[in-house]
């Protein structure tokens, strides 16, 4: 099928994913020299993680981006220890990575009540300052969302991915039939019987040479970073963005999309995979499938059908190839059982593993 009669969207809807603000600390209170009193330090400028806070919804609070923390109190007869400034608090999301102007790592905030320290306040007077104070800290820092999510879907524009988001979960993304509906990461929860929640973030659909940025693919490609697993989506019939574009088998599709999260950062590739084979209501598309799933398992025979530069280093093995149709709900619970199942085992593995480091490090604290 061929894509490209409509115009394609560049913009980001309302949805913000990096954000820069100017910070400074509190400047110091003035010391009493006769009495040797010493001024209130100035206060600090803290970043704080909360759940169910935007980028978006901080702009819009502060559309100035600036924070400021409150003066130290000056040194007088009734109290020469001056107090300290107000801090001053901002409230961020969770997945927030944190750098200063020159790309320098500040540090990260992945869990509700975190805090970084991003402008120190300037000591009050004292003698080692001649009893004048000090201004606090000023810079200006980057905020950089990296979404944290239990799935990701991956694929390029079109394969249904919003669709399918919409069956397994109680998110409601746009829906059309062009590519590039998804314009902005949207998030939905998988409700299962014994009240787990499985978070699954549907990023915006891939091009080839996202990896280079292309098609703002670094926007998009650094929300993959932080989910626990991929959730690979294509289109059984195979997949051309436009006419000026080439066609691409579904078996062609896996591989460049593969390449394209190994070329952005290589430990993409290793995540645990599911494939979602999706549009199976779709005329020959059960052949299609018999055909995939024969490359996939022998994907070595296949390579050779295909263009050399489309040939990623390290072909995924998936965990789980499902059939599905968002539009019919053929597959659907599958799918999520899948995704439930997947989760699990991987959660498992994690805690067989915390527990032999656990052993390891009381066993050589023992010798």
């Amino acid at each position: 099928m061929v894509w490209g009669s409509r115009p394609l969207l560049r913009k980001y809807g309302n949805f913000i994913d990096d954000l820069r603000i100017y910070v400074k600390g509190g400047t110091g209170g003035m010391g009493y020299p006769r009495l040797g009193g010493e001024g209130g330090r100035g206060g600090d400028v803290w970043l704080v993680a909360k759940e169910k806070i935007t980028l978006k919804r901080t702009k819009d609070r502060f559309p100035q981006k600036r924070f400021v923390a409150g003066a130290g109190a000056n040194s007088s007869v009734p109290a020469l220890k001056g107090e300290k400034g107000t801090d001053c608090e901002v409230d961020v999301p969770l997945g927030i990575s944190v750098t200063s102007c020159d790309g320098k790592q500040i540090g990260e905030l992945n869990k509700a009540g975190e805090r970084i320290l991003v402008a120190r306040g300037g000591i009050g007077g004292c003698l080692v300052t001649n009893f004048l104070p000090l201004k606090g800290q000023i810079q200006t820092v980057h905020l950089d969302l990296k979404l944290i999510a239990d799935v990701g879907l991956v694929g390029f524009p079109n394969a249904g991915k919003s669709s399918l988001l919409s069956k397994i979960s109680l998110a409601k993304p746009q829906i059309a039939d062009y590519p590039f509906t998804t314009l902005k990461p949207e998030l939905g929860k998988i409700m299962y019987p014994d009240y787990k929640q499985v978070s699954v973030a549907d990023l915006p659909g891939l091009i080839e040479g996202a990896h280079a940025n292309k098609g703002m693919g670094h926007k998009f490609l650094k929300h993959v970073e932080r989910t626990k697993q991929l959730l690979f989506v294509v289109d059984i019939s195979g997949f051309r963005l436009s006419s000026k574009t080439r066609f691409r088998t579904a078996f062609e599709t896996i591989l460049l999309l593969t390449q394209e999260l190994e070329l952005y950062k290589e430990e993409l590739w290793t995540k645990p995979a599911l494939l979602a084979v999706n549009k199976m209501d779709l005329p020959n598309a059960q052949e299609s499938l018999n055909e995939l799933t024969k490359q996939l398992q022998n994907p070595q025979d296949s390579l050779h059908l295909v263009e050399k530069e489309l040939i990623p280093q390290n072909i995924i093995n998936f965990k789980d190839i499902i059939p599905v149709s968002a539009h019919t709900g053929e597959g659907i619970e599958e799918l999520k059982t899948c995704i439930r199942q997947s989760l699990d085992e991987e959660a498992e593995k994690e805690n067989e593993e915390y527990q032999k480091e656990k052993l390891r490090i009381l066993q050589t604290s023992e010798v």
